[in-house]
């Protein structure tokens, strides 16, 4: 919690200097981009400004916090891409009250452990599955049937904290999209919670951060999008069996990789609910988001060449995190994105493992700093102190705000180009030039393409090179010293995640 933020300062941009050879490219500080114009808004970063923090105490994690709050010298990312008109009318849309209205119900429901009672009305896992359905049905009725909503049962046979075969229940909406419908991304919460023993069915856990907080989410950017157009499919799901052992996430990602969906984003969000740690200090204007390096689905083949060309800070997931910072940390949404370097946090794991583990790009969005007496705890008071996780100790402003950040990622996701595919660096002769192929993406407003690169010791991407509308190109610098990536641009000027090149001969 005192580390130092892995968000890298990058300069604002200065003119790039005369040429686009070696020498000029190297020499150009800070953010350069070179290249012919694409059609569309230019990624132009912008400094946004964050509301300050309070109640920051005299700790370690104060440096931490009032950088991620906006104080100091925080810069945008080269690859930054500034909010458009029609993102920002969509978060205008998203609603406090609504997101306080459904931590306080999924609450009152008393406890949603995954053995609780299934067909009891008022009380237990089923209760809460019925209304959450019913809320999913209510949003879709404005999406003139392009939206749908399921109920994704399955049963669970007995394993590690399921002692009988066990009904498990995922509630999942898909807004289908207009144009590219075959392309679709993924944003979850789940609705089950426990008390301290993670077989005690019947005592109350009431799960408000974890993870009402995280459905509230889900919800909300179903209510919002539901009566749009995306271009590519988005699916919200408030999925069980988490606490037991992410059953309802496994099950979710096995169904998808099982029909061969092009799911090329994932988000999940637990434990969003407040920015209040353990000893009282606040960071209210930050969201940790989880993002792996070396792939948890890494075939031995795939290791052997990364342990040859690099790119341990490079998959999927990583630059999928990138994306997120790149639209997400700005003034639309008032949050900075803390990106951090691990799968989850120590030792720990969340609903996105098990699309990991199939494949799919993946990450975990949670609060700056947990307080471990409000969840996981039952409802107590010891000492004066209360504990377990009720709503009193939710934030529904900040979780308003994290909602904003996953509807910026998601619905920009939706809009801009696929993830481009098929990037690799020509290897069969050497030179210290670097040539990248790619195949051009089937997008019908397709711009063109950027290269971006950085120095192997920068998180960031620091330098664009504007390619327009090709399949390969030579930049004039050696793929020995600098790592390259590739990015689509659609018309309306809207950047895709960006896609790291595999060696191509």
């Amino acid at each position: 919690m005192s580390q130092t933020p892995q968000n890298s300062d990058v300069p604002l941009p200065v003119p790039p200097p005369t040429g686009t050879g070696r020498r000029a490219v190297i020499a150009a500080t800070g953010t350069a981009v070179l290249g012919t114009a694409l059609t569309g808004a230019a990624a132009a970063p912008v400094a946004a400004s964050a509301p300050a923090s309070a109640a920051i105490g005299a700790t370690a994690r104060t440096a931490v916090t009032a950088r991620s709050a906006g104080r100091g010298r925080h810069r945008p990312p080269a690859t930054a891409q500034r909010p458009t008109r029609e993102l920002r009318a969509l978060l205008a849309e998203i609603d406090r009250d609504r997101v306080e209205a459904t931590v306080r119900t999924l609450a009152s429901f008393g406890t949603r452990h995954t053995l609780s009672s299934q067909d009891d009305p008022r009380r237990g896992i089923g209760a809460a599955r019925d209304w959450i359905y019913g809320e999913l049905k209510r949003y879709a009725a404005v999406s003139g049937g392009r939206m749908t909503v399921q109920l994704q049962s399955f049963i669970q046979e007995a394993g590690p904290r399921i002692p009988v075969p066990t009904r498990i229940t995922n509630v999942v909406a898909t807004l289908r999209g207009s144009t590219d419908p075959d392309r679709v991304y993924l944003v979850s919460g789940h609705y089950d919670s426990r008390a301290s023993d993670p077989m005690d069915a019947v005592s109350d856990a009431p799960g408000a951060d974890d993870d009402a907080s995280g459905v509230a989410v889900a919800l909300e950017l179903a209510r919002v999008t539901a009566g749009r157009r995306p271009a590519a499919t988005l699916v919200f799901a408030a999925v069980a069996g988490e606490e037991q052992g992410l059953y309802g996430a496994a099950h979710l990602a096995r169904a998808h990789r099982e029909a061969g969906t092009d799911l090329q984003g994932m988000f999940t969000d637990d434990i969003v609910g407040s920015p209040t740690a353990d000893d009282g200090t606040r960071d209210p204007y930050s969201v940790r988001l989880f993002a792996e390096g070396v792939p948890t689905s890494e075939t031995a083949a795939e290791a052997a060449v990364r342990r040859s060309v690099g790119g341990e800070n490079d998959s999927p997931s990583r630059q999928l995190a990138r994306f997120v910072r790149d639209v997400a940390d700005n003034d639309a949404t008032g949050m900075r994105v803390r990106i951090v370097h691990r799968r989850d946090r120590y030792l720990r794991g969340g609903d996105h493992i098990p699309f990991l583990e199939r494949g799919f790009p993946a990450a975990r969005f949670t609060e700056p700093a947990e307080d471990f007496a409000h969840q996981h705890q039952d409802v107590r008071t010891v000492d004066g102190k209360q504990y377990g996780d009720l709503p009193e100790f939710c934030d529904f402003d900040y979780i308003a705000r994290v909602a904003k950040v996953n509807a910026a990622a998601l619905w920009t996701l939706a809009q801009a180009p696929g993830t481009p595919r098929e990037v690799g660096i020509v290897t069969s002769g050497l030179t210290n030039a670097t040539e990248l192929v790619w195949q051009r993406g089937r997008e019908s407003d397709l711009a063109g393409y950027e290269i971006v690169w950085r120095e192997t010791t920068d998180a960031e991407w620091t330098h664009i090179v504007r390619v327009g509308d090709t399949t390969r190109h030579t930049v004039d610098l050696s793929k020995d010293n600098v790592f390259f990536g590739l990015r689509a641009v659609n018309r309306a000027g809207l950047r895709s995640p960006v896609a790291f090149p595999a060696p191509r001969r």
